[in-house]
């Protein structure tokens, strides 16, 4: 039963990642519907790793990189990106 709820923590910590990217898209109001989808994911999920057990080991380290996971999603989605200029090398001179 651990090695399932350590699965259930790894996605919730991917769709945390996912969720702090989202909440940035909807703050710029590029789309606030991918928002709902992936904070219901990482809810589900988080509640499925407290169902029997409650709150223990497992569930405290999933909780606390979760929320790193968060915050770097976030971080993630507010830096600049870099657009490659590859019609040179694709195309040549």
């Amino acid at each position: 039963m651990d090695v399932l709820r350590v699965v259930l923590g790894l996605l919730c910590l991917f769709f945390a990642h996912l969720l702090g990217r989202s909440i940035i898209r909807a703050r710029r109001g590029q789309g606030a519907r991918g928002l709902y989808g992936w904070l219901l994911r990482t809810a589900i999920t988080a509640g499925a790793i407290l169902w029997r057990r409650g709150l223990d080991d497992i569930a405290i380290v999933a909780f606390t990189l979760a929320a790193a996971s968060l915050a770097v999603g976030m971080w993630d989605e507010q830096r600049p990106k870099k657009q490659e200029d590859l019609t040179k090398e694709i195309f040549g001179e």
